[in-house]
C-alpha cells in the first residue's frame, strides 16, 4: 500500500489541512482529508477496468466546511437529528444549537464534519483524531474521537470510529460520503439500484423525527428487501417521501447485532457495472438520496451537483435515541470505549 500525504490548504482560523492518498497495487486509491476526517475520493475500476471517481465532492478544501451535504465527512458528536435539541441525560436536561427546522442535525453548525483534526499516517492505514471539549455544542464530556480509515488490496475501505468520554453523554457517528458508482460527475443516482437488508424502518413526523414507531416496510415504498432502482417509487405518494423530497430515512438492520459485522446494503452503478457492499456493527442505516444537493459548492469534475446526484448511506444509530428508550442506547460513559466499523467494499459486473 502506498500512501501519500500533502498540504492541501489552511483553514480559516490557520490550521493546515492535509490530504492523504492510499493507492494499492492495481492503481485503485482512496483521497481523505483532516476536514472532518473526510472521505474526498474513491477511485475503482468499472466492468471494463475503467477506473472512475464514486463519490462526490470538492475541488476546493475550503468547500469543506459548512457544506450542507457533509460531503464525505464523520459528523457529530451526534449523527442526524435530536428533536428540538434537547435531550436528558441521568435527571440533567442539555440544550443543543438548533440547525435543521426545529432539531439539532449533525452536532450543530459547528459539529465534527466542520472541524480539521489531527491527523497521521498509522502503517498501512491513516488515523484522525478529534478532541471535544466539555459542553462543546451543549454535550457534557470532554470526548476522544478517532476515525481509522484503512484501504485494501480487494477495493474495500474500512472505517473503525472510536470515543471515549470523561462523563456521561450521548454519542452517534457515521460517514456521511455520498456514493455514484457511475462517476461522481455522471448525473442523477435514480437508475442505480438499492438493496437494504432491512425489513423495518422508522416512520417520522414532518420534520424528520422519529415518532417511536417500528414499522415493517413491506408493502411500501420504503421496500429495499429486494433490490430495485432508487427512483422506481421515490414520487409516490406517501408521507415520508414527501417530508423529505425523496429518501431520508432510517432502517434497522436485520440480524445487526453489537460488535457483529453485518451486511447493510448493496448499491448497483446503472451502467458502469460497479457494484458496491456496505457492511458494518451499527443497528441502523440512514438512507438519504441526495434530494438537497443543488446549490452546495462545485464538484470536483468542474460540475455544480443537482438533487439526486449521488446516495448516501449512512451506518449509524438511529435519530433521536436520546429522547427514545426505545432505540438502542447512544449513551457513552467514563471508562467504556465506543467503537463501531464500517466497510465499504467495490467489485464491477
Amino acid at each position: 500500500m502506498e500512501i501519500t500525504k500533502q498540504l492541501w490548504g489552511t483553514s480559516p482560523s490557520g490550521k493546515e489541512i492535509y490530504l492523504y492518498t492510499l493507492k494499492n497495487a492495481s492503481g485503485a486509491y482512496v483521497q481523505l482529508c483532516s476536514v472532518g476526517a473526510a472521505i474526498v475520493s474513491i477511485v475503482v475500476p468499472d466492468k471494463n477496468g475503467v477506473l472512475g471517481d464514486v463519490v462526490i465532492g470538492y475541488k476546493d478544501p475550503l468547500h469543506y466546511f459548512a457544506d450542507g451535504p457533509c460531503s464525505g465527512k464523520v459528523p457529530g458528536r451526534y449523527a442526524n437529528r435530536i428533536a428540538k435539541g434537547k435531550f436528558t441525560l441521568d435527571g440533567v436536561e442539555y440544550t443543543l444549537p438548533v440547525n435543521n427546522g426545529p432539531n439539532h442535525l449533525h452536532g450543530g453548525p459547528q459539529g465534527f464534519q466542520n472541524q480539521v483534526w489531527d491527523s497521521r499516517i498509522d502503517g498501512d492505514s491513516v488515523e484522525f483524531m478529534y478532541f471535544s471539549q466539555d459542553g462543546e455544542a451543549g454535550f457534557p464530556g470532554n470526548l476522544k474521537t478517532i476515525a481509522h480509515y484503512t484501504w485494501g488490496e480487494d477495493n474495500s475501505l474500512k472505517l473503525i470510529l472510536t470515543a471515549e468520554t470523561d462523563k456521561p453523554t450521548v454519542v452517534n457517528l457515521t460517514n456521511h460520503v455520498y456514493f455514484n458508482l457511475d462517476g461522481e460527475a455522471s448525473g442523477s443516482v435514480l437508475k442505480h439500484k438499492l438493496e437494504l437488508n432491512a425489513s423495518q424502518w422508522l416512520p417520522t413526523d414532518e420534520t424528520l423525527i422519529p415518532t417511536g414507531e417500528v414499522q415493517d416496510v413491506a408493502g411500501t415504498p420504503m421496500d429495499f428487501v429486494e433490490a430495485k432502482p432508487i427512483g422506481q417509487d421515490i414520487k409516490a405518494d406517501f408521507p415520508a417521501l414527501k417530508y423529505g423530497k425523496g429518501y431520508d430515512n432510517c432502517y434497522l438492520i436485520d440480524g445487526a447485532m453489537p460488535g457483529q459485522l453485518t451486511p447493510a446494503a448493496e448499491l448497483w452503478g446503472a451502467v458502469s457495472g460497479r457494484h458496491l457492499e456496505v457492511l458494518t456493527t451499527q443497528p441502523a442505516v440512514q438512507v438519504y438520496t441526495g434530494n438537497w444537493l443543488a446549490g452546495c459548492p462545485e464538484g470536483k469534475g468542474g460540475r455544480a451537483y443537482q438533487d439526486y446526484d449521488a446516495v448516501a448511506i449512512e451506518c449509524q444509530h438511529c435519530p433521536d435515541s436520546p429522547n427514545q428508550p426505545a432505540f438502542p442506547s447512544t449513551v457513552l460513559r467514563p471508562g467504556e470505549v465506543l467503537e463501531e466499523a464500517i466497510i465499504w467494499a467495490f467489485d464491477a459486473r
